[in-house]
């Protein structure tokens, strides 16, 4: 019998190449994507997609998403019990771990382990120690599509948003950035590739600087830059 998963969807690159990696393993039976969004602006955390884009990507997957509202200056304590609660309900139906598309932040995966362990279930991390060229590499090659859709102004300025992500992007990157953001220098919107049933159709709106505010999601990576704000690019779903 195949075990029980949710998945932790965040819409970008590092999340369909995990997921893709699942949904090909037998071992496992993904059941529900799972991603914590902003209440006030109806979007996916540090992503800024909107909520209308998240939904489309879940009915290309051909899988049900829930998403986990947090305030903009909500606490972690409050984001934990929110998420341990839908994990809790997940568990009583059966579902055994979740998975997650990190790569290599230690404290970070220890943080989702702790979490995870105090509702009984273990932690996935397909990519784990990966090389994150490589993963990029790995994701073009499969025939993904995505487009850059944030950016840390600590790393990047305003032109590193609104651009289709491409082994040319990677290539012009700063010698600091991950290939992949793992940092959070920046994050994607995946839209077509080979685990979406249709291109997930959207067009590209301006292009708007905001500047950081505490929220209540991961910890800060202890190696990377004070970020003074976010660069964003606005997309909406297209007819």
């Amino acid at each position: 019998m195949k075990e029980k998963v949710v998945f932790c969807w965040s819409g970008g690159k590092d999340s369909a190449l995990a997921l893709h990696r699942l949904l090909g393993d037998d071992r496992y039976q993904v059941v529900s994507l799972l991603t914590t969004c902003n209440e006030r602006f109806r979007r996916v955390s540090m992503h800024g997609v909107r909520i209308e884009l998240l939904e489309a990507q879940a009915a290309a997957l051909g899988l049900p998403i829930e998403e986990i509202f947090v305030r903009d200056h909500g606490s972690n304590e409050e984001y934990e019990r929110a998420m341990a609660a839908c994990l809790t309900a997940h568990q009583r139906r059966g579902v055994t771990a979740c998975a997650f598309g990190d790569i290599f932040l230690q404290d970070l995966r220890q943080w989702r382990e702790a979490n995870l362990a105090r509702v009984g279930l273990r932690a996935l991390f397909p990519l784990w120690q990966s090389d994150t060229r490589k993963l990029v590499g790995d994701f073009l090659g499969l025939g993904f599509s995505a487009l850059v859709c944030c950016a840390s102004a600590a790393y990047l300025g305003r032109d590193a948003v609104g651009c289709p992500l491409t082994q040319a992007y990677v290539a012009c990157l700063p010698r600091d950035v991950d290939p992949c953001g793992e940092n959070g220098e920046f994050h994607s919107f995946a839209h077509a590739g080979p685990i979406f049933r249709h291109p997930v159709r959207f067009k590209i709106g301006e292009i708007v600087y905001r500047a950081i505010e505490p929220a209540p999601s991961e910890p800060v990576h202890p190696g990377s830059r004070s970020t003074r704000g976010f660069w964003y690019c606005d997309l909406a779903p297209a007819p």
